[in-house]
């Protein structure tokens, strides 16, 4: 019953296992593709924070269902993540801030640059927008940093971005190294939320740039970002993704979308490997995470004949009585350990 009701609730869910994604993000890759044909002319390209994958396995059938010679695409997946092995993608388990990670890259490439470098990644949002949009904004610029070691000039940077009142800053900095920026909303990321993505067209670095990991980030010195003017304050193209015949991904649908066939509940494509939470998974199997139960023995009013004394979890023990003037409060010994 859980399984359905969750395929009922989100389509684009389902639709990935029935084609086989191994997430629902592949169709946001998808649709950003459809409005700036990113893929056009691409052979080599960079996913960064790709686990679990999906972004990458578009990547793979796309680019390299497209060529003459599927063996002239070069796809590098970089993760601090572990991920399931894909066709024609070479894996690089390392961290986006390090300059070690970036020249892995580059001598993939055999000492040439990408086409195209794109970021999903996203940190665990915690409900408080202007937290998240803040750490969110740090990941792209991280991603921006590593971008500007790895991409050739007129190349596409394509990453997620959490839409806030102080987006404008973030704007500012990514049109410095790109002519074009454009703010993107797939058909298939939900209304309710406040991601997009950033397609960032043309790259093109200010003269005598030299690339480095010590670019700031966003700190505290600024107060308020509405209040820049003139070139400092940027007006961002919004364009919505996907028309108006494509899923709506806030819409529940039935289960059942083609009259002619019916549904049937598919598993992952691809399961997580090796998730954070399996250690956890493991002790509820094995009971124990099951908090520990303990008694608090009966208040029983001055002068009562009736004696009440608790069974802790071992059997009978003694008792303690603690005087309040009009109440006698009794605690067993092993239960005022464990308090």
């Amino acid at each position: 019953m859980g399984r359905s009701s969750k395929d009922k609730r989100d389509v684009y869910y389902r639709l990935a296992k029935e084609e086989g994604w191994r997430a629902r993000s592949a169709f946001k890759l998808l649709q950003i593709n459809e409005e700036f044909e990113i893929f056009e002319g691409v052979t080599k390209v960079v996913d960064l924070c790709a686990a679990p994958g999906s972004w990458s396995q578009v990547l793979s059938r796309k680019l390299r269902c497209n060529a003459e010679n599927p063996e002239d695409i070069k796809i590098v997946a970089v993760d601090l993540q572990a991920m399931a092995s894909l066709p024609g993608v070479t894996q690089i388990q390392g961290d986006i801030t390090k300059i070690s990670t970036a020249e892995k890259i580059i001598s993939y490439f055999q000492g040439e640059s990408a086409d195209l470098v794109v970021c999903d990644g996203a940190p665990d949002v915690t409900g408080l927008h202007d937290l998240d949009e803040y750490i969110q904004a740090q990941l792209l610029l991280a991603a921006l940093n590593i971008t500007t070691h790895l991409l050739k000039k007129g190349g596409t940077f394509v990453a997620k971005i959490f839409r806030g009142k102080d987006v404008t800053l973030l704007y500012s900095q990514l049109k410095i190294f790109f002519k074009k920026v454009t703010v993107a909303k797939p058909r298939s990321s939900r209304n309710s939320s406040i991601e997009a993505f950033a397609v960032c067209e043309e790259y093109d670095p200010p003269e005598d740039y030299v690339p480095n990991m010590m670019n700031p980030l966003l700190d505290l010195q600024y107060d308020d970002f509405n209040q820049l003017t003139g070139v400092n304050r940027l007006i961002v193209p919004f364009v919505a993704c996907g028309d108006l015949s494509a899923f709506d991904s806030d819409r529940t649908y039935p289960l059942q979308l083609k009259d002619a066939e019916n549904y049937a509940y598919r598993p992952p494509t691809q399961v997580p490997i090796d998730p954070p939470y399996k250690e956890a998974v493991m002790l509820k199997r094995q009971n124990k995470l099951a908090k520990p139960e303990f008694q608090i023995s009966h208040v029983t009013p001055t002068g009562s004949s009736a004696h009440h004394t608790d069974k802790s979890l071992s059997g009978e023990s003694n008792t303690t009585t603690i005087d309040c003037e009009s109440e006698k409060l009794q605690l067993s010994d092993s239960n005022i350990e464990q308090l």
